[in-house]
């Protein structure tokens, strides 16, 4: 449900970018009728039988798979650990270029696969362990393999890890107003906006796209600042990866706060969003 969601709070499509969308889903043949410009940000929730072909593209003729339908949208794979682990670990690529590849004999096709990869799944097959609520009843040897699922160099390229915990039913029940999806929106497309600002004569439109050089040049720390992400990196353990990944994390967490330095608490919110997955992963 709350996948579902994510792209009613996304910044809203330039015109470049709906012009993207829209030529990828007329080369795959799914462009609605009397549709000539896609306006919305796309949603992809492939099921867990998906071969790696359909979600990266390919067959005889080559088209377009899931992950270049979801191009500036969200590509959400419910029940993670339940897709082959051979057809994620497609994925890794795409994740870091933001395109997809497919050679064949007489030609070699490259689509774009800049998306939002969302996922969820259980700590175990019982779906109880670390639960405070209830006992899990799984052995060790079965949690480790099935979190064994999802390797380390695909965890790698997922920045924001959360805990979702089952909701009680006074939360169901209470009357309190929350932000709505609009309101939420608003504060999204000011932070996208800040970025365009930032970034109008480099050819990128957020903080996702930054490369290495432009980390550098964009996300800077103050010495409180280097000296949190330096503890964290070591004790950790993070890649270099992670390390750039959390950059940009606290560089949009700073957007949204329309702060133009990075605080010492926009980077421990990002640094906090990496150390679920050494609670249940250990690496």
């Amino acid at each position: 449900m709350l996948a579902r969601r994510l792209p009613s709070i996304l910044p809203d499509l330039s015109f470049e970018e709906a012009l993207e969308i829209t030529k990828i889903h007329s080369i795959a043949g799914i462009l609605p009728v009397n549709t000539p410009l896609i306006t919305t940000r796309p949603f992809r929730a492939p099921h867990h039988t998906v071969s790696g072909v359909s979600l990266v593209g390919g067959g005889r003729i080559p088209r377009p798979g899931e992950i270049s339908l979801a191009h500036y949208g969200v590509l959400f794979l419910d029940e993670l650990t339940e897709f082959k682990k051979n057809t994620l670990e497609v994925l890794r690529g795409p994740l870091e270029d933001r395109i997809v590849t497919i050679s064949r004999v007489n030609a070699s096709l490259t689509y774009p696969a800049n998306f939002m990869f969302a996922a969820s799944m259980n700590p175990c097959p019982c779906g109880y362990y670390g639960s405070k609520e209830k006992e899990c009843t799984c052995s060790s040897q079965a949690i480790t393999k099935y979190m064994g699922k999802i390797s380390g160099p695909l965890l790698d390229r997922i920045d924001i890890c959360v805990e979702v915990s089952p909701v009680k039913y006074e939360k169901l029940d209470n009357s309190e107003k929350v932000e709505t999806s609009e309101e939420i929106k608003k504060r999204v497309n000011k932070a996208r906006e800040i970025q365009l600002k930032r970034y109008k004569n480099i050819g990128i439109y957020s903080n996702s796209e930054l490369t290495p050089s432009l980390i550098e040049e964009h996300c800077r720390l103050d010495e409180n600042g280097k000296k949190i992400l330096e503890n964290a990196f070591n004790k950790l353990k993070l890649s270099a990866r992670a390390y750039g990944r959390i950059l940009k994390v606290a560089r949009t967490i700073a957007d949204l706060e329309e702060s133009k330095n990075i605080e010492v608490k926009h980077i421990a919110e990002a640094i906090q969003y990496r150390a679920l997955d050494r609670k249940y992963w250990g690496n």
